[in-house]
């Protein structure tokens, strides 16, 4: 027999122990030790509950943490509820919190006492992008004409949002029309319960147009029953969007960012960063991560630490700002 194919076993064996071994994290003075728990501030199937379930599932697949890790619902107080309960364990590297630009908004708008100060930054993970969109059957042709009809009289147009007033929705409608030159506190925006309820608002006929996230505007956009005007990123999307111009194409320079972060509890040590931020760069860099970020219409804009809490300070200031003219901060 062949030398080669003598020895084929062995080396199936050890490439299995290979595919199969936990990943090797860089050397730390710290490691988990007991159950990590990723604490989410909103109920079971929300954005942030289906971002800490995808990460837990490739935490488990590919065995990347040598402890067990579940996801905790804390919903409730506008996300005070979920920060307190991180909180009761501070320094404590165990605990992670799934975040979102409600951590800096529910704090502009008095909903929490708590904010990105309250917290251990540790990554971004992905941007999610604001789509403004009409129904098939609307005059508005264009994201142009529709800035052109609110600029005419801003109280006669009508923005359906969901699900809470001075969220990522509201805020991105907010930055697009201040870039405009366009007086905030004269907006009519409708707030719904629901995004199903936005939605069928605008394609009754009784709202003039939807701001949401990119991923709930695909299957309107496909069936044609909306026509998606503009997107509120930095560059074009992909996918079903990818001819949707951005607001910036059109000389309004405005992002609405629906992102996704992680944080710990305050006070959390170096060595305890260091540790999240090599295991969060691993899982951003697995083909399931990846495959999510496309299948949603997300980018990916991995950011460590250091960079995650320069960033959270300055969107503070930008959404206080924002809020402030829509009456919503004071």
């Amino acid at each position: 027999m062949c030398r080669w194919l003598s020895g084929l076993p062995l080396r199936l064996a050890a490439a299995s122990i290979m595919l199969f071994a936990p990943a090797v994290h860089p050397a730390t003075s710290w490691t988990p030790e007991k159950n990590v728990e990723i604490v989410v501030t909103t109920g079971p199937s929300g954005a942030q509950d289906r971002t800490a379930r995808t990460m837990q599932g490739i935490f488990q697949q590919r065995q990347i943490i040598g402890v067990p890790i579940t996801v905790v619902n804390k919903p409730g107080g506008g996300g005070a509820i979920g920060l307190a309960y991180v909180n009761q364990h501070a320094r404590d590297g165990h605990y992670l919190l799934t975040t979102s630009p409600t951590l800096l908004a529910n704090h502009i708008v008095g909903v929490s006492n708590l904010t990105y100060t309250d917290v251990t930054p540790i990554a971004q993970l992905f941007s999610e992008y604001v789509g403004f969109a009409v129904r098939a059957e609307s005059p508005l042709r264009s994201a142009r004409e529709l800035v052109e009809y609110i600029r005419k009289d801003p109280a006669a147009a009508s923005a359906s949002i969901s699900t809470s007033a001075g969220n990522h929705n509201h805020i991105a409608i907010g930055l697009v029309m201040k870039a405009a030159g366009i007086d905030l506190k004269r907006l009519k925006v409708v707030v719904f319960k629901a995004s199903g309820e936005s939605v069928t608002a605008v394609l009754g006929g009784h709202v003039d147009f939807l701001a949401t996230t990119a991923s709930n505007l695909v299957p309107f956009a496909a069936d044609g029953k909306m026509r998606v005007l503009a997107m509120a990123a930095p560059t074009r999307l992909g996918g079903p969007l990818a001819n949707v111009p951005t607001w910036r194409e059109i000389g309004i320079d405005a992002i609405g960012n629906n992102w996704r972060g992680v944080a710990g509890p305050k006070g959390m040590t170096s060595a305890q960063v260091a540790y999240w931020e090599s295991t969060l760069n691993q899982l951003v860099a697995t083909d399931e991560w990846k495959k999510d970020i496309d299948r949603n219409l997300w980018v990916g804009n991995y950011m460590r630490s250091a960079e995650a809490g320069t960033e959270y300070k300055r969107q503070y200031g930008e959404l206080k700002d924002v809020l402030t003219e829509v009456g919503l901060a004071k």
